[in-house]
């Protein structure tokens, strides 16, 4: 008998995490995913109740079973790889910025304590290095206001650090980007979208009245962000994009061509697209290419490398 504890505590721990993963389970469905019997799923369904988890039964053709949710709920168990793999995202958090590396560091060393010896192991061989620095700290109690009121759908009402002027905004997602938290909201008082950064924010409370979601233009929030950050209005793309044909190869041009669009024209021939923030950038960012190359378009570009050939040309001769 005591032989069999360890496997029956395993086989616990493996339905309670099924029963996590997914509302609803049959008993056929769950004694298929254990290998046991469904009266083997029934012993262990009744040991789980005992144990405190409110597992209730599901009526149907099958029948099935339902894990619970409330205040009476035990900690939660976790298999080996979902506790790596919490472990891992609060590692990931702990260095990627955003203001929550406090409180994910906290949180790590709280998972690492409970872990047994063989996982903290895998746990620590993971390591993560951030390539930049962290953005400004976020607090967690701004973080949850906002998290409110886009779940709510309540206009927000806060102070910028831009101004002195209260802002108001109807909320539709949060994101982060490269170490810090921004809001995309549609600004009311400016009739657009804006993409406000989160440490600048103090919210007003209460909050104001429930809205109608709008459309993010592109439908995509990460475009839109990503759009917002290059200088366009947000529907997607640089402002301005070019063509040029370059005298290199293609294996010479692709990996330094950011997010451009490379075509082969021959062996050392190819087509380069490529977006900026300004005409003039764009065409400077052209010239960074140690080679040859032929202007396609559009006339802004033709324009833009005209201007910097003799800006370049009066530097070469020490004139101003």
């Amino acid at each position: 008998m005591m032989d069999d504890m360890p496997k029956t505590s395993a086989r616990l721990l493996s339905l309670l995490s099924l029963l996590q993963v997914r509302r609803d389970w049959s008993g056929a469905d769950l004694a298929t995913r254990l290998d046991v019997s469904p009266r083997t799923v029934r012993r262990d369904v009744d040991r789980l109740r005992e144990l405190g988890y409110p597992i209730a039964a599901v009526k149907g053709p099958d029948g099935g079973y339902r894990l619970g949710a409330g205040s009476e709920l035990p900690p939660l168990l976790f298999d080996d790889d979902q506790a790596v793999a919490l472990a891992a995202a609060l590692q990931t958090a702990v260095v990627g910025g955003g203001g929550l590396e406090e409180a994910a560091l906290r949180a790590l060393n709280t998972v690492r304590q409970v872990l047994p010896s063989r996982l903290r192991r895998r746990v620590d061989m993971f390591q993560v290095t951030a390539i930049e620095g962290p953005g400004e700290p976020v607090s967690m109690n701004v973080l949850m206001a906002l998290s409110t009121a886009i779940h709510a759908r309540e206009v927000l009402r806060f102070d910028y650090a831009d101004g002195d002027v209260p802002r108001r905004a109807e909320p539709h997602h949060l994101v982060t980007r490269r170490g810090r938290w921004y809001l995309v909201a549609w600004d009311l008082d400016r009739d657009d979208w804006r993409v406000f950064r989160v440490d600048r924010i103090s919210p007003r409370i209460p909050t104001g009245p429930r809205f109608t979601p709008r459309g993010l233009p592109g439908g995509d929030v990460s475009a839109f962000v990503t759009s917002r950050f290059q200088g366009s209005d947000g529907a997607g793309g640089w402002p301005c994009r070019g063509e040029v044909i370059l005298h290199a190869p293609l294996s010479a041009v692709a990996p330094f061509a950011r997010d451009g669009v490379v075509e082969e024209l021959g062996p050392d021939r190819c087509r380069l697209v490529l977006g900026a923030w300004s005409w003039h950038g764009l065409a400077a960012a052209f010239g960074a290419f140690d080679a040859e190359l032929e202007m396609v378009g559009p006339p802004e570009l033709k324009a833009a490398f005209g201007l910097l050939a003799r800006r370049y040309a009066a530097a070469a001769e020490g004139t101003p």
